[in-house]
């Protein structure tokens, strides 16, 4: 059976949060559309809040702390990522913005992404195509066409289990067609691995 990653970044600052809610539901649907595929799904959920502090420091430093070193590792080794932000001021918020500045370049080239957004009301679903989407355009990676946002009155009553939970099902079908039509990521490689065998250098060769 295939093994795939998906990375969940979830940018909300309060505890609870509907914008990890609606990161938490994606994943899941993502995961239970791979699994009916045949495909074994890993979620690795990258919770921004806990970073933010070192995120602010890898941009004045240029150094990540190990925690976000793991963070940024799980978000370019993944096979898929699924990012959620809440809209601030018609656009995504400083904490999202900044995680990806510091991604390294070109780590998500040609990566599936499923992006969504929550607000405090529907008229702000039209950040995610005029801010969210050309962001990750810009790093190059393959957002899926359906982008999910949810607002307040998606929680409650009807659309709890209507547009929202429909919409879900979309944009996670999208996304695991784009997973599972690419081959496994490698993974981040690691730059203080060895590629000379042991007994190769103490024979003094190089294999290239």
């Amino acid at each position: 059976m295939t093994r795939r990653t998906l990375a969940v970044v979830s940018a909300g600052l309060g505890q609870p949060s509907s914008t990890r809610l609606l990161a938490d539901q994606l994943a899941a649907a993502t995961r239970d559309e791979l699994v009916r595929r045949g495909t074994e799904v890993e979620l690795r959920p990258v919770d921004l809040r806990e970073h933010a502090h070192d995120v602010v420091n890898h941009l004045l430093t240029g150094f990540p702390a190990p925690a976000l070193r793991e963070a940024l590792d799980t978000v370019a080794g993944a096979d898929g990522l699924i990012a959620v932000t809440p809209i601030f001021n018609a656009s995504y918020n400083g904490l999202f913005k900044s995680f990806f500045d510091v991604v390294e370049k070109d780590a998500l080239v040609d990566r599936p992404v499923l992006i969504g957004a929550t607000g405090g009301t529907a008229r702000h679903s039209l950040a995610l195509e005029h801010a969210v989407r050309p962001m990750f355009a810009y790093l190059r990676a393959l957002v899926v066409p359906t982008a999910v946002f949810a607002a307040p009155e998606d929680w409650s009553g009807e659309g709890a289990d209507g547009a929202l939970r429909a919409r879900i099902r979309r944009a996670a079908a999208e996304l695991a067609d784009q997973v599972d039509r690419r081959p496994a990521a490698a993974g981040v490689a690691d730059p203080f691995a060895l590629t000379t065998s042991f007994e190769e250098l103490l024979a003094g060769r190089d294999p290239a």
